[in-house]
């Protein structure tokens, strides 16, 4: 007899509205569908190699995607609110975790989206415009997706192998976030600027710059009794206390 069971699945709004994806990609929608967490995706928190990895939860992420879109194209923001969704249909809206000593919980539901200013973005263009203050050189840069944090780390492992002192994180970063500098877009003039001619407080500037324009979701809280907000933690304890 055939299996007329059809598993559930919802759609997930993403903070970017698709906008820095090219409109051919269904990213472009500006949504997603995923289905809800059966005993398989219990069985990838679970994987040792996995967690070794510290790839477990966009293994996870990956297995509940019913939409045909490739995951690695996901800005991190976007992938932020995929992953928040991914805990909802899995184990509910109800997050309780230790912060301060005390225990805490949060509606998992009651997490919006960051205000987007549509303005910045050229539709369809995952590119950006931005003069560095100080000085005053022209730049453009683009918002990482999962396969540039991927490069990075690659990067920055062989770093380290290298010379295992290495701190290259943040100006490697620079390198993939940069796309061009003053029009000019050659990968090793950017990466030589980045190196030589990059100002501290320039990077810092653009780095501001960044977190105020990126699509995300708000991943803080305010703990009872406080006026100051805090980030949510999230890891493999998000999605299954137990482990």
């Amino acid at each position: 007899m055939e299996n007329q069971f059809k598993m559930p699945t919802e759609i997930v709004e993403l903070p970017s509205q698709g906008l820095v994806y090219s409109e051919s990609s269904p990213l472009s929608s500006g949504k997603i569908e995923m289905k809800y967490m059966t005993a398989r995706e219990e069985d990838i928190l679970t994987n040792q190699n996995y967690i070794s990895k510290g790839t477990v939860l966009d293994e996870l992420v990956k297995s509940l995607i019913v939409s045909d879109v490739d995951y690695g194209d996901l800005i991190v923001g976007d992938k932020n609110a995929v992953l928040v969704a991914a805990r909802i249909l899995g184990y509910g809206k109800d997050y309780t975790f230790t912060w301060g000593g005390e225990t805490q919980e949060v509606d998992l539901t009651t997490i919006e989206n960051k205000p987007l200013d549509t303005k910045v973005f050229k539709k369809g263009q995952n590119d950006f415009n931005f003069t560095l203050p100080h000085s005053g050189i022209p730049i453009t840069f683009k918002l990482l997706t999962g396969k540039d944090e991927k490069k990075i780390n690659a990067e920055l492992e062989g770093l380290k192998k290298i010379n295992k002192n290495s701190s290259a994180d943040l100006s490697t970063r620079m390198k993939y976030i940069i796309t061009s500098v003053g029009g000019n877009r050659e990968m090793k003039d950017i990466r030589e600027f980045v190196d030589n001619q990059l100002l501290a407080r320039d990077s810092r500037a653009l780095r501001e710059y960044i977190k105020e324009v990126q699509p995300d979701v708000d991943l803080t809280f305010f703990p009872e009794g406080s006026d100051l907000k805090v980030a949510i933690p999230v890891g493999l304890s998000f999605f299954w206390p137990d482990i």
